[in-house]
């Protein structure tokens, strides 16, 4: 027996493994696909803080209400999710609620998370507990009063949140169901790039969806539209460039979108992308099918204007947007026809222009460019100068910006 039980073991092994084996494959399996969902709904981005521990939590969501701080999703039993199970999980990404009941806030982008499957949730829970187990009690929220009382939320879900599943549409191609599952389910891409009514919600109205929002200071564009502003006119094939390399020939991704590529959408199968760039590409057409429809309104600049936006353009822009505002394809973007660069609102263009921005290293592109901060060598008169100019050049047309709103914009740095 001794000899034959290795033997035994060796046979069972050459006819696809023993029970034990087999099942420790369908676990890394599940955990895999786990990783692959967590990846997908880009968790480390707020679940880490910058320098601190993956996914241990603590990092400060800011909302017009005040700062929610993300929960520790590591594995820890007094301050993470070490003594949650399974269902625990799922009933906070499905219906907003943790272990012991309590209503979670919206900053958990749970309006959208009610759509992942069971299936789905268990994996990710299954790879987060995976993790380093790491003691870190997050700060309680700092909300305006009377919002830091949780039960306070029975009244927010009721006028906004309902718990669905769900529907794949029976009449659109299994891309677009995958696509939609994604776009509204675990990308959440709504929350930032939809507007927010009063409270905080997304706007419901079919017009609004995906009509551009603020996140993190910063003016997350339309996803529908046409070329002013939207994406109406980039193809597929666009969008997943952009996705999956953080840059296209229309635009590079920068800010918090430069986050997402890097977390979350560079490590996402093609297969996704393309379901994701058949599902809010059909979303743009049907915005259009609606009647929306955009008129470039150039602004009328004065002669100071024109000839400062020019001459800081020429000497601090153009070695790398070009004399012509075309950039260089997929290395350094243009400005020309670009619906970043025309957006209504300018705080983006503004902030770009103060701050600098950094792309993304990707597979394709490894070494990511990188466009320096004016803030401490442009005067807010030189700044609202040279961002009306880059918008109302180039045959591009949007409205003026001024001095104020450069300092508006600066003081919230």
């Amino acid at each position: 027996m001794k000899i034959a039980l290795p033997v035994l073991a060796a046979l069972l092994a050459l006819a696809g493994g023993t029970t034990a084996s087999r099942a420790e494959d369908n676990d890394w399996s599940v955990i895999q696909r786990g990783l692959y969902l967590t990846r997908a709904g880009d968790c480390a981005a707020c679940h880490t803080v910058e320098g601190g521990k993956p996914f241990a939590g603590g990092y400060p969501l800011k909302t017009p209400f005040g700062t929610v701080y993300s929960a520790n999703l590591t594995p820890d039993g007094d301050t993470g999710l070490g003594t949650w199970d399974e269902g625990d999980f799922y009933r906070a990404m499905n219906a907003g609620r943790s272990k012991d009941g309590s209503r979670l806030y919206p900053a958990f982008p749970y309006t959208h998370f009610t759509y992942v499957t069971r299936e789905d949730s268990d994996a990710i829970f299954s790879y987060l507990q995976t993790l380093q187990p790491v003691r870190n009690r997050v700060s309680k929220p700092d909300l305006v009063w009377p919002l830091s009382w949780r039960f306070l939320m029975i009244g927010w879900n009721w006028l906004n949140f309902d718990e669905k599943s769900f529907v794949p549409d029976a009449g659109k191609s299994p891309a677009y169901n995958r696509g939609k599952y994604l776009v509204e389910g675990l990308m959440h891409c709504g929350m930032c790039h939809s507007p927010k009514n009063v409270i905080g919600a997304e706007e419901d109205d079919p017009g609004d969806r995906f009509a551009g929002g603020m996140a993190e200071g910063w003016l997350a564009p339309p996803l529908v539209g046409g070329s002013r502003e939207g994406i109406g006119d980039w193809s597929e094939d666009d969008l997943v460039q952009y996705l999956k390399y953080g840059r296209n020939g229309r635009s590079i991704a920068f800010g918090p979108m430069a986050q997402v590529v890097s977390l979350s959408t560079q490590h996402m199968t093609d297969d996704d992308l393309q379901a994701v760039a058949t599902y809010l590409k059909d979303i743009a057409i049907q915005q259009q099918d609606r009647g929306t429809k955009e008129t470039k309104q150039a602004a009328q600049m004065s002669d100071d204007v024109k000839h400062v936006g020019a001459l800081v353009y020429a000497t601090q822009c153009s070695a790398c947007h070009r004399a012509d505002g075309k950039g260089v394809p997929n290395m350094l973007p243009p400005l020309a026809d670009s619906s970043f660069v025309q957006a209504d609102h300018p705080r983006s263009v503004i902030r770009l222009i103060l701050e600098g921005g950094k792309g993304v290293a990707t597979s394709k592109f490894p070494t990511p460019h990188k466009m320096p901060a004016f803030d401490w060598k442009l005067t807010d008169d030189e700044v609202a100068a040279v961002a009306t100019y880059v918008r109302n050049s180039f045959g591009n047309g949007a409205p003026a910006v001024s001095a104020d709103d450069v300092e508006e914009v600066r003081k919230a740095q």
